[in-house]
């Protein structure tokens, strides 16, 4: 926590009130938080946002690996993709405007092209889970 103003911390900490997510109400609180300061921008975020910002994300990961076993780490990414498509009814084009084409997301359903860092983490704010599962 070096260079961390501890006052803007513990206010930011005060607000928010960070603990062990143990319900999704809890967890979809704690994503509003992370999607608020993933709007501002990586490069815009204060050293102390930064540090709530890795310590939410923590919480959410270890909250969605207990509360959500069928996604593990062991799935390919496709595989988590297509069961979130599934549980959410969505179909390929309904990802359009994350993949940019529905050629794209073709390709990366079968296989033949990986999940980009950018889609990823566009992907893990739609579904409210970690980017980590589609990298």
């Amino acid at each position: 926590m070096i260079g961390l103003d501890k006052t803007k911390y513990g206010m930011l900490l005060a607000e928010t009130l960070p603990g062990i997510i143990e319900t999704e109400e809890e967890n979809e609180r704690a994503l509003e938080v992370v999607e608020r300061l993933m709007k501002k921008g990586e490069g815009n975020l204060s050293p102390e946002e930064t540090s709530l910002f890795r310590l939410l994300v923590r919480l959410v990961e270890d909250y969605e690996e207990k509360a959500y076993p069928q996604v593990g780490n062991s799935s390919a990414p496709r595989d988590v993709l297509a069961f979130l498509m599934e549980q959410h009814g969505l179909k390929q084009k309904d990802l359009v405007d994350i993949f940019s084409s529905s050629g794209t997301i073709s390709q990366v359903m079968g296989g033949a092209r990986e999940i980009s860092k950018a889609q990823a983490k566009a992907l893990a704010a739609k579904f409210h889970v970690s980017a980590e599962l589609f990298i």
